[in-house]
C-alpha cells in the first residue's frame, strides 16, 4: 500500500522523561491542534538519548490515525528526515501555526 502523503501536516514534538518508567517519549508541543497527551509513534533515533536528549524539540511529518478503532496516536513514518529544532524555531513554528487557525 503507497503512503497518503496528503494525510501528513507537520508538527513540533518534544522528547521527554516518562516519570512513571524513566524512557524518553515523544509529545507533541502545546499550542498545537493536537493535545501534549496524545501518544506519538516515531523512529526509534528520536527517543536514543546518546543522539537527542530529553527536551529536544523536532519537526515531524505525521498524521493522526488509530489502529483498528483503538486509541488515536499519531504516526510518523520511520522514513523521514529528523529535523532538530531550536527553541527559536519551535516557538517561531507554533506562532506560524496559531496565526493560521481560523
Amino acid at each position: 500500500m503507497a503512503r497518503d502523503t496528503w494525510a501528513y501536516r507537520d508538527v513540533a514534538v518534544e522528547s521527554y522523561e516518562d516519570a512513571r518508567t524513566g524512557a524518553l517519549r515523544i509529545r507533541p508541543m502545546a499550542g498545537q491542534a493536537f493535545a501534549p497527551s496524545l501518544r506519538v509513534q516515531c523512529a526509534r533515533a528520536l527517543v536514543d538519548r546518546a543522539l537527542h536528549p530529553a527536551g529536544t524539540r523536532f519537526l515531524l511529518s505525521a498524521k493522526l490515525t488509530d489502529r483498528l478503532g483503538g486509541t488515536p496516536f499519531l504516526y510518523a513514518w520511520h522514513g523521514d528526515p529528523v529535523v532538530v529544532l531550536s527553541a527559536a524555531q519551535a516557538k517561531k513554528f507554533l506562532a506560524e501555526f496559531r496565526r493560521g487557525r481560523i
